[in-house]
């Protein structure tokens, strides 16, 4: 799709168009609304915009719209609205060894424990070791610390998103 493809969507085609970027309803209803949109770097600035104005809950209805990290059955069975978007978001991991993915599963269950919510981490372009080491490293930080820092990885995800829709 081009820019002016979705430009000229209805409000609701651009809602789920944007649901598949971010599954927070309040963010992706916003975007819905703020079209037309002059230029990809529009598109992406009004989505940094909208999502720097999220508050807490917007934030944790975002993460539940992601699998755990190596977790593909979870990315089949939960997340149908973003299965296109994320399906390859995971790619690395499908390479690491079965320790490593025990490893892993063990800190996400552990982090999510401690949180309240999944392990969010921008996964594109990285390892299962890599993000292994993130979990261990981000389980120490304080809740009120830990939850920007996952909101700041959501942005990452909802941009490389978008950058899909034009793609």
């Amino acid at each position: 799709m081009n820019l002016d493809e979705l430009n000229n969507l209805e409000e609701k085609e651009l809602v789920d168009i944007f649901e598949q970027c971010c599954s927070a309803r309040r963010w992706f209803k916003l975007m819905a609304t703020s079209t037309p949109f002059q230029s990809t770097r529009h598109l992406e600035d009004t989505a940094r915009l909208h999502w720097s104005v999220m508050e807490q809950r917007d934030h944790l209805e975002a993460f539940d719209g992601h699998p755990k990290i190596g977790d593909p059955a979870s990315l089949k069975a939960k997340y149908a609205a973003t299965h296109s978007m994320a399906s390859n978001e995971q790619s690395l991991v499908e390479q690491a060894s079965d320790k490593t993915i025990v490893e892993l599963a063990d800190f996400n269950q552990r982090y999510e424990d401690k949180f309240g919510y999944i392990f969010i981490v921008c996964a594109t372009g990285k390892t299962a070791e890599e993000m292994l080491a993130l979990v261990k490293t981000r389980l120490h930080n304080p809740p009120e610390q830990e939850i920007q820092i996952a909101a700041g990885e959501q942005l990452k995800i909802l941009l490389i998103r978008i950058q899909k829709l034009l793609a």
